[in-house]
């Protein structure tokens, strides 16, 4: 093939579609304005850079809609997941990884692909003529969105995604602290203690939301609204929710025994996880906050083995934009206005690293097909990634669109299985199973059809 296929944007879904394009044998320039033009989230100017969590979600394949994605990933070559593998760090059930070395990794790849060429400039206009790909996620530069929504006639939507704080390890104290994954989930001692938890009594716990409540937050710019992503919303935002609110989210006790003091179950537990392969860094799961750093050193400082915590990133907030996908893409990811521009990650509305790297790795299937003059069978919407594309492409509810992780209820149901909570072991395992003859079935006709 001698047609170049253009992606603007080096994160995620960019560098899965650069790898899917290139390796069959499309020539693919990447266009990545940073570390030219940077942006308060990212640190460098990696390919694939984690901003936020280091954590890919669960690996189940069987019971988790994320790990199956995973998992279809894995079978089509996916660079993000291959390398994620090769960079993980002891999480329970989860697929975290090792932040820096992954980025490095994901970058080195690309660079030293033959059939891939990248590009350190920034692209402010969308583009009259060429195959794109627009993969620039939930930071895209104000010219380009700007560009983007002269170009729709619509609205771009807006929510704010929120970043945890990282703690150095040496600041905790591991003598109110312990390790442990939650009900000792893993398949290894490493696994099994996974997670440092940081024990509250009931006292604690309500001083605590106290202080959370009344700490200073950052303001939002005249015109923006707090349309955050439930998925992820800031601490504070869960607190004004109801006090009770964080012991049932990120600080639940459950599956959790205190090694310090087994006889009594702690009220609330603070959960951080490993951010790097040295353990010299941990995040604080699920604390994403629009707290001032003033605020959140001495509101987290009150979390009891926290109280001399040195802070190697405070948490933070930015606004992520996104298009109405349902009314503006059509089922090839193309802009119904403009088909030679295709979107991918997390701009079209999936909500996460996975979903944003799965979007990628089908948008760079779907140019490599078009630039050969071949349509590709729809994936089937059984699977974990029809799912989520039918639902960005048309099954979403056009005018509540909000972005969505891939989740079960994406799934049309399996013929003879029960709904209901009991039934839901045997549920999941009957849609994956589906899944992944459908996916199998699907990757080898398209590769029947390049041949």
């Amino acid at each position: 093939m001698t047609q170049m296929l253009n992606i603007i944007g080096g994160g995620m879904a960019g560098s899965e579609a650069a790898w899917q394009a290139a390796n069959a044998g499309l020539q693919v320039t990447i266009h990545e304005m940073r570390p030219k033009v940077e942006t308060f989230a990212h640190r460098t100017g990696n390919l694939g850079e984690m901003v936020c969590s280091n954590s890919f979600r669960s690996d189940d394949h069987e019971q988790n809609a994320v790990g199956l994605l995973h998992w279809e990933m894995m079978q089509a070559g996916g660079l993000i997941m291959q390398t994620a593998h090769k960079h993980r760090l002891p999480a329970g059930g989860a697929l975290a990884v090792d932040r820096d070395p992954f980025a490095q990794s994901v970058t080195k790849a690309l660079q030293d692909h033959p059939n891939i060429r990248i590009s350190y400039d920034e692209i402010t206009t969308l583009p009259d003529d060429g195959h794109w790909i627009i993969a620039t996620g939930p930071l895209t530069s104000g010219s380009l969105a700007e560009a983007i929504q002269a170009e729709t006639g619509a609205e771009a939507l807006a929510f704010f995604d929120a970043i945890a704080p990282i703690v150095y390890a040496e600041s905790i104290d591991m003598g109110k602290a312990w390790m442990q994954s939650r009900y000792d989930k893993g398949e290894t001692e490493a696994e099994r203690t996974a997670y440092l938890n940081c024990p509250m009594t009931k006292a604690e716990y309500e001083a605590f939301i106290d202080a959370l409540l009344a700490a200073e937050k950052t303001t939002f710019k005249e015109g923006e609204t707090a349309g955050y992503f439930d998925g992820c919303l800031p601490i504070e935002v869960m607190a004004e929710r109801g006090r009770e609110t964080l012991r049932f989210g990120p600080m639940k006790p459950v599956g959790l025994t205190n090694a310090h003091d087994p006889d009594n179950k702690p009220y609330a537990v603070v959960q951080l996880r490993r951010d790097n392969a040295l353990g010299t860094l941990f995040n604080i799961v699920g604390f994403q906050t629009k707290m001032k750093y003033g605020a959140q050193k001495s509101v987290f400082k009150m979390i009891p083995g926290l109280e001399a915590a040195e802070f190697a990133r405070l948490g933070g907030i930015h606004r992520n934009t996104f298009i109405n996908s349902p009314t503006l893409l059509d089922d090839q990811m193309r802009l119904r206005a403009k088909p030679h521009l295709r979107f991918a990650g997390q701009i079209t509305g999936v909500e996460g690293y996975v979903e944003s790297a799965a979007m990628g790795l089908l948008a760079g299937r779907l140019a490599v097909a078009e630039l050969s003059g071949q349509t590709l069978p729809p994936v089937p919407g059984t699977t974990a990634m029809g799912a989520l594309v039918t639902h960005i492409t048309g099954g979403a509810e056009a005018k509540t669109f909000q972005p969505m992780n891939v989740n079960f209820g994406l799934f049309p149901p399996v013929d003879g299985i029960k709904g209901g909570r009991r039934n839901r072991k045997d549920r999941y395992k009957a849609y994956t199973d589906r899944a992944k003859a459908d996916w199998q079935a699907w990757l080898g006709q398209t590769a029947q059809n390049a041949a």
